[in-house]
């Protein structure tokens, strides 16, 4: 199943985390930079945290790009009065988020929506730089939008950012009883897998896991090369036979991946 040390074909955890962190953060200069070496997208390997000493944090460098710090603060404060704190607690309950995040994402949610109607479209998204380069950003966009709809209001785009928050260590001795968080191991896995399953019939099969290869490394590996790939993939993955990669071959595969570490990105708090 794996092609090194460590390596997946079925984690794109720096191509999913960029996105993610230019939704949350507005991006900012070499917000692109995992898609420098393509082939890397195919290890799972997220680099996507800012390295210490060479930038600042996506967060700020759109405040600098809208005025510095006090107009960030500006903006968080206006979020919140446009936000009812019930909107805000309902908001906290079901994705985890503090209330200095939702409101800073708000900002960032009313920032992105041109039509300023409460919702986004996937013209919105597509304006993202992020979503814009990322081979897989058509199929991320289309993961905030429930079937169907082609409008997503802002906490349907929190329920999906949800996806992306870390698990903080006080959730992990949270009631076993209770609902499953949005960000726990099974829904980040969930996320990914729906990436792969174009058809939605849950599974991921040959020509669909060559399809999704193919749209992440484009011309850098050959037609011959990734169809190796998808049939080993196939091969160590597929339990029961069928030529296909139920969710649960997918989860099997990947119970040694740290889905955490490749599927988190900081958000500021």
């Amino acid at each position: 199943m794996t092609s090194e040390a460590g390596a997946c074909p079925l984690v794109g955890g720096a191509s999913l985390c960029a996105c993610a962190r230019g939704l949350a953060h507005g991006g900012g200069a070499g917000a692109g930079w995992p898609f420098a070496e393509p082939p890397l997208l195919l290890t799972g390997a997220c680099r996507c945290p800012v390295r210490p000493g060479t930038a600042r944090s996506g967060a700020e460098q759109s405040g600098a790009r809208l005025g510095g710090p006090a107009r960030a603060a500006a903006m968080g404060s206006r979020a919140s009065t446009l936000l009812r704190d019930e909107e805000i607690e309902e908001i906290k309950k079901e994705t985890g988020f503090s209330h200095s995040q939702i409101t800073r994402l708000y900002s960032r949610f009313t920032s992105l929506d041109k039509g300023e109607n409460g919702t986004l479209s996937r013209e919105d998204f597509q304006r993202i730089p992020e979503l814009a380069i990322n081979p897989l950003g058509d199929r991320i966009i289309n993961a905030f939008f429930p079937e169907g709809e082609d409008q997503v209001n802002f906490r349907g785009f929190m329920r999906t950012l949800a996806h992306f928050r870390p698990i903080e260590d006080n959730e992990k001795s949270k009631d076993q009883n209770g609902p499953e968080p949005l960000n726990s191991r099974s829904n980040k896995l969930h996320f990914a897998f729906r990436l792969y399953d174009l058809d939605k019939d849950d599974k991921i099969s040959r020509d669909e896991l060559l399809q999704v290869l193919r749209m992440m490394v484009g011309v850098n590996i050959s037609d011959e090369q990734l169809g190796s790939i998808a049939d080993r993939t196939i091969q160590e993955a597929d339990q029961d036979g069928d030529s296909a990669i139920s969710f649960a071959e997918f989860v099997k595969v990947l119970e040694k991946v740290d889905v955490e570490q490749k599927m988190s990105i900081r958000f500021l708090h």
